[in-house]
């Protein structure tokens, strides 16, 4: 789905005009639509979308507030690039907050919450089999939904919606890498087996190894995009 699907579709939900240019770029730098780096000129930007300037001088000043672009002299906004460091700070966090979530989700899970989970990891699986970034996301979002709601508290669900736009942009990068959905699957499983069972350490565990295995992805990718600039400056 390119930009401008997404743009009609979110003008279905009847809202400001401001808010689905806002929401139609912010969904393309999240999903890769628009890379890291590239540049967003308002005049190309507000002709593919078929508006004025103005919502998207807006759209792209309230993306720099969230980090999604900068501003570059004498180049003007740009989607933010994928830094190693911002990686490590979000998943440092992500990190602790999952293994929480895996410890409380196997002493408060429900019968029904764990059939629903069963079903979530295996609709991820056929997920991967569509070749579907976006169908992908939403499946593996969905399984770690019901993990989160099994917790029962407000508070760490508040603290995890906090940071899941940011983790979205970083786990899109993942799953679009193909040779990596087979060990998603089992990571999966493995995470549902531990719940199931009632393994506070095996859940733990697995929820980290989940999130240890995606930092080393992404940062070998945003590594590898960084020696091919340095080798096109050259």
């Amino acid at each position: 789905m390119d930009m401008t699907e997404d743009f009609n579709l979110i003008m279905e939900d009847f809202l400001p005009l401001r808010d689905v240019v806002f929401n139609t770029l912010r969904r393309a730098i999240l999903t890769g639509t628009l890379k890291p780096g590239e540049r967003l000129m308002e005049v190309h930007l507000a002709n593919k979308l078929g508006v004025s300037r103005t919502p998207i001088r807006e759209a792209i000043r309230k993306l720099e507030l969230e980090g999604l672009v900068v501003m570059v002299p004498r180049k003007g906004a740009e989607v933010a690039k994928i830094s190693e460091k911002s990686l490590k700070d979000v998943l440092e966090v992500r990190r602790a907050l999952d293994e929480l979530i895996a410890k409380l989700a196997c002493s408060r899970i429900t019968r029904e919450q764990l059939s629903e989970l069963r079903e979530a990891a295996d609709e991820f699986e056929k997920a991967t089999k569509t070749e579907d970034t976006s169908t992908i996301a939403r499946a593996d979002i969905a399984f770690h939904d019901i993990i989160m709601e099994a917790t029962g508290n407000l508070r760490l669900k508040q603290l995890v919606n906090n940071l899941a736009e940011q983790m979205y942009r970083y786990r899109f990068v993942y799953l679009k890498d193909e040779s990596k959905h087979s060990m998603l699957v089992k990571e999966h499983s493995r995470i549902y087996d531990a719940i199931k069972n009632n393994d506070t350490e095996a859940a733990m565990e697995a929820a980290r190894i989940h999130i240890d295995n995606q930092e080393k992805a992404i940062i070998a990718h945003i590594r590898m995009e960084r020696a091919g600039e340095d080798k096109d400056s050259i």
